[in-house]
């Protein structure tokens, strides 16, 4: 069984702002995507690079901070090259004003988030 692990407050973490995170000494970029918070590995599968640098784009596209390569916050595709391999997304649980998370389950991109 898993056990949710508390990152942040909500009001921690602006509208359009990203931010690194560390869980259980995982390292995870924690995003606010209009309101909705979603987690993915810290690290781009390109590049030896922090997302949690980088920027939110295109309203759901984090940009790597290195090559500029995109991927989709909320599912961790890759869309931009040089990205191709997919990012580790978890799955973020709402806890009235806490923003948790589980390391041991994907995101489920359909429940979009918190």
């Amino acid at each position: 069984m898993s056990h949710p692990v508390f990152l942040i407050k909500k009001a921690e973490l602006e509208p359009g702002c990203v931010r690194k995170v560390d869980a259980n000494g995982c390292s995870l970029a924690l995003y606010n995507v209009d309101g909705t918070f979603y987690a993915t590995q810290d690290g781009c599968t390109h590049a030896t690079a922090s997302l949690s640098e980088g920027e939110i784009v295109d309203g759901d596209l984090i940009a790597c901070p290195v090559h500029d390569g995109t991927f989709h916050i909320p599912s961790g595709q890759p869309m931009g090259f040089p990205c191709e391999v997919a990012l580790r997304t978890y799955k973020v649980i709402d806890q009235g004003d806490e923003v948790l998370v589980d390391l041991e389950q994907e995101a489920d991109e359909a429940a979009g988030g918190i």
